[in-house]
């Protein structure tokens, strides 16, 4: 895709200024870049997309518990086996152009001995999981599906409250493959060594009990 855009522009007869301009556009949202990292707090979640900011309206209640249910059973098997570090809804992570605020994250242990207390801005992830809804759905399947494609996170999960499915990606040379979409069965992660957990316990109190016990 990226080759396909600058063969275009370098068909151009106007491609030089065609890229000046583009560079001239990318220093400026560098300036807002960094005046959102000057105006940010940690009463709102936020995010800065292509040179806009984003910020985020209130989940609804299965959206909230989703995302509960599998941080906890993602952070218990971590801790317990020493893994790495989780990270959810207000970490914020820092790729070349954009920072988003996943729902939940994971690093492995070799990039998170190197966080300190105070970090408020994180590297790329090893996994990072976003639960989709209606006001995020066309980001978490567009801009960052790509972005964190093109900066190789390995994995990727795209969690549906409504439907109660869930989406695997794994990273295969630069592209993201689609290995598992489905409602009921296990997932097994890539990236968090031995984590594998019914799906349903992703949506299921009872089922997310039950689970934990075994991790």
């Amino acid at each position: 895709m990226s080759n396909r855009i600058i063969s275009e522009i370098l068909s151009e007869p106007d491609a030089y200024f065609l890229l000046q301009e583009a560079h001239t556009m990318l220093n400026r949202e560098r300036q807002r870049r960094q005046e959102f990292y000057n105006q940010i707090t940690e009463q709102e979640k936020v995010e800065f997309i292509n040179g806009e900011i984003v910020i985020h309206s209130p989940v609804r209640k299965r959206h909230n518990q989703a995302s509960l249910l599998l941080a906890q059973m993602l952070n218990i098997y971590s801790a317990k086996y020493n893994l790495g570090y989780v990270g959810i809804e207000k970490i914020m992570i820092t790729l070349t152009r954009n920072d988003y605020e996943p729902d939940i994250c994971f690093f492995r242990k070799e990039k998170s001995v190197l966080f300190s207390e105070d970090q408020i801005l994180f590297p790329a992830p090893d996994l990072v999981i976003e639960i989709i809804s209606d006001s995020t759905e066309e980001r978490d399947r567009g801009v960052k599906f790509k972005d964190y494609q093109a900066h190789k996170i390995e994995e990727y999960w795209i969690i549906d409250p409504e439907n109660q499915t869930l989406e695997q990606y794994h990273l295969k040379g630069d592209t993201y493959s689609l290995l598992l979409k489905s409602a009921q069965g296990m997932v097994k992660s890539f990236v968090v060594d031995g984590f594998q957990i019914p799906i349903t316990a992703i949506f299921d109190e009872t089922e997310n009990l039950k689970t934990v016990l075994t991790l």
